[in-house]
């Protein structure tokens, strides 16, 4: 399990109906803690006015489901630091599968309007799961900056945006889907955006999975990067 950090979940937004798409950003809530309950359902009226490639493009991505490793302090970011998901707080249990997942040595293959490369972003990885017996599917996006400054403004400014501001494979997400919403935030130099479908069998249970998925995995990189001794 990864540390529950206590990182903000940043902003949050809905996918644009009937399926998955470029990340649609038009309304935002700011929130601390996961929500207790699901919020409303109907998605923003604004239309993504492109779209982006369905399959992100690197040269030799890496596709392996892998084990976990702890990182070592400033190294670079890889999806082998993330296995399996297996979350326990309190009486809150959730579980999913990591069925893939890339390392990309740059972030031209995740960014779909500039953003990141105007803020310098170094490197993305990016990771699929799914959960209850593939009714619910998740993906993540995270990447690395050189300062905490470049991360946080670069989630500033895709806040505002309400198209293609970032590119994932759709095909790791539901076609179609009764849930499907997206979370983004800064934690130290790193960015998280995750993307949550589910079908009507897993809805009740996408809110607050989709919550701690995204605040879970933004509280491991509080520690990333710190040395400890002796």
């Amino acid at each position: 399990m990864l540390l529950l950090g206590g990182a903000g979940i940043g902003a949050y937004f809905y996918l644009s109906s009937p399926g998955p798409a470029p990340i649609s950003m038009p309304t935002i809530t700011q929130s601390s803690d996961p929500p207790a309950s699901d919020p409303p359902s109907s998605a923003p009226a604004e239309t993504p006015t492109a779209t982006p490639s369905e399959t992100p493009t690197d040269p030799e991505p890496s596709e392996t489901t892998g084990t976990s490793k702890r990182a070592q302090p400033n190294s670079p970011l890889t999806h082998n630091e993330f296995s399996d998901w297996n979350f326990a707080l309190g009486g809150v249990k959730h579980k999913a599968d990591k069925v893939a997942g890339w390392t990309y040595n740059s972030c031209d293959p995740v960014d779909g309007q500039g953003v990141l490369a105007k803020n310098k972003c170094q490197r993305a990885v990016e990771l699929a799961y799914s959960a209850y017996g593939g009714h619910l599917k998740a993906v993540q996006l995270m990447m690395s900056f050189p300062t905490e400054k470049a991360a946080k403004t670069a989630a500033d400014r895709l806040a505002k945006l309400s198209s293609d501001a970032v590119t994932w494979r759709k095909n790791r997400a539901h076609s179609t889907y009764a849930y499907g919403k997206v979370r983004s935030g800064a934690s130290k130099k790193y960015l998280v955006v995750t993307i949550v479908t589910a079908d009507k069998s897993a809805r009740s249970k996408a809110t607050s999975f989709h919550a701690y998925l995204q605040s879970d995995h933004a509280g491991y990189f509080l520690l990333r990067d710190l040395t400890i001794t002796s």
